[in-house]
């Protein structure tokens, strides 16, 4: 695994490895015990262009290729990452401070996508369509938009940067990747890695480790990306939409969430709580559909409430490479205050501290909540750490109105015994996913995911993907002779 961290710590443009030319570096530090793992000198808006460039040359004739030639590179990509589970894994608990659960359900999903990708290399498909005039032929063919330009972030860096990077080249697209800074091995140059040990052409998938401080917007401003696909905060995202939009470009935005896990008064408490620990505290609540908010029927609140305390109070917090570890570290020193600071916050408005936990550098311990005042802008907002904020509520129309009052619509959970009464729960909330009797926290290949208000533009995953990085392009055939007016 270390030798990722010296290996993988350069720019990887046009099929070369080489550090770039800016004029500082970004170091790569463990969040748990602050040690250095990589020092990476920054690309320019130079070498920006350069990767686009690449892209774009490389990309005609690799859209041009046999589909079942393209297939066997994500094959190769797949059965690489399954070969080198353990040495990644150990890369992500070093640079994110994820817990080896943590790593675990993110390379599942990893597969996952890739799976899927193999099958798409023979997913997209035209059509011919009536016409009105006689003899016309009109065929829509679906067809690359070019290059695609991924900017993932630091949270699932992996998982999050292969599901729009394998899909993008696995429907013909060339691609740029910009890993978060935080995050450059597992969100950046590792995926490069793997995709060049699996025979992807040079040139074709090109990543820079990279900062707004140094190139400003030019990885979204440049000509050559015809698509943007984002993943990070509401606040940036709403910048690289406009941006996109001014450049005529495509956005597609996976951004934040606030998301609420509701217990109706039928609920399995047991199991409702199971959930709730889960969606809530899952990789220290860095997680966009985590449940910021757990709603509790008021007539069960009392003894949910109990199951829920002694469930957090028995999560391990610590090492994140000690297997028994549950809630590892946050991923800096800025994240940490802000957790910190909610806490307090929440505790100066007036909150009660069923669990309270302390900070010690990076590592922040589970907080439970109850008692914030129903016009807090604290449950309104995306709470990025192990926080959980504990609402009663009476009836499931208290619910509804509670849940829908953020500006955020990513994900959610209801837990009940009646399962049409979860779903007709579920339809009137204006989220963009939705569980019934589960989690709050899930992602599939094959369905849409994505989020409706601040929580993004767009979604991924199966045909959505495939809407996302292609465009169609209509040419009719006349047989035999047009008339004209004129």
């Amino acid at each position: 695994m270390s030798s990722y961290f010296t290996d993988l710590a350069q720019q990887y443009i046009d099929g070369e490895w080489r550090p770039g030319t800016g004029s500082w570096d970004i170091i790569d530090f463990n969040p748990y015990d602050d040690e250095k793992l990589a020092s990476i000198t920054i690309a320019t808006v130079e070498e920006v262009d350069q990767a686009y460039r690449a892209a774009a040359r490389v990309q005609k004739e690799w859209a041009g290729t046999n589909p079942y030639v393209r297939r066997a590179v994500f094959e190769k990509a797949l059965r690489l990452v399954e070969e080198r589970e353990q040495e990644i894994t150990e890369l992500i608990v070093a640079e994110l401070g994820g817990t080896r659960l943590k790593a675990a359900f993110e390379l599942h999903l990893v597969k996952e996508f890739l799976r899927e990708s193999v099958h798409l290399t023979l997913s997209p498909q035209g059509t011919i369509l009536p016409s009105p005039g006689d003899g016309k032929e009109n065929r829509v063919y679906r067809v690359p938009v070019g290059v695609v330009g991924v900017i993932s972030p630091f949270n699932f860096p992996f998982l999050l940067s292969v599901k729009s990077v394998a899909p993008a080249l696995a429907l013909g697209n060339g691609v740029v990747l910009k890993p978060h800074q935080n995050t450059p091995i597992a969100g950046g140059t590792l995926v490069a890695k793997i995709f060049e040990d699996a025979g992807l052409p040079a040139g074709l998938l090109n990543v820079v480790v990279t900062d707004i401080a140094e190139i400003g917007d030019a990885f979204i401003e440049h000509p050559v990306p015809k698509v943007i696909s984002f993943t990070g905060s509401d606040k940036v995202g709403r910048h690289v939409a406009t941006v996109c939009a001014s450049h005529f470009k495509r956005a597609v935005l996976e951004l934040g969430g606030n998301s609420a896990l509701v217990v109706l008064d039928d609920a399995d408490l047991d199991y409702a709580v199971d959930a709730a620990v889960f969606s809530r505290f899952v990789h220290q609540g860095q997680v966009c559909m985590a449940a910021n908010r757990v709603l509790v029927d008021r007539s069960v609140a009392e003894e949910f409430t109990e199951k829920f305390v002694a469930k957090v109070k028995s999560l391990k917090s610590g090492d994140p490479r000690d297997p028994l570890t549950v809630i590892g570290p946050v991923i800096n020193s800025t994240q940490a205050a802000a957790v910190a600071a909610v806490v307090e916050q929440a505790l100066a408005e007036g909150a009660t501290a069923l669990v309270r936990g302390t900070r010690r550098d990076n590592l922040v311990e589970p907080s439970v909540l109850t008692g914030v005042p129903a016009d807090s802008p604290l449950l309104q907002q995306e709470v990025f750490g192990p926080v959980a904020f504990l609402v009663p509520f009476d009836g499931e129309e208290e619910a509804v109105r509670i849940v829908n009052d953020t500006p955020y619509g990513l994900s959610g959970a209801v837990h009940t015994a009646d399962i049409e009464r979860g779903v007709a729960f579920a339809r009137r909330i204006d989220t963009g996913m939705f569980h019934v009797n589960d989690g709050t926290v899930h992602d599939e290949p094959r369905v849409p995911f994505g989020g409706e208000k601040h929580s993004g533009i767009g979604r991924l995953n199966g045909e959505t993907t495939v809407d996302a990085f292609t465009t169609l392009k209509w040419i009719s055939v006349q047989h035999g002779r047009s008339g004209f007016p004129f």
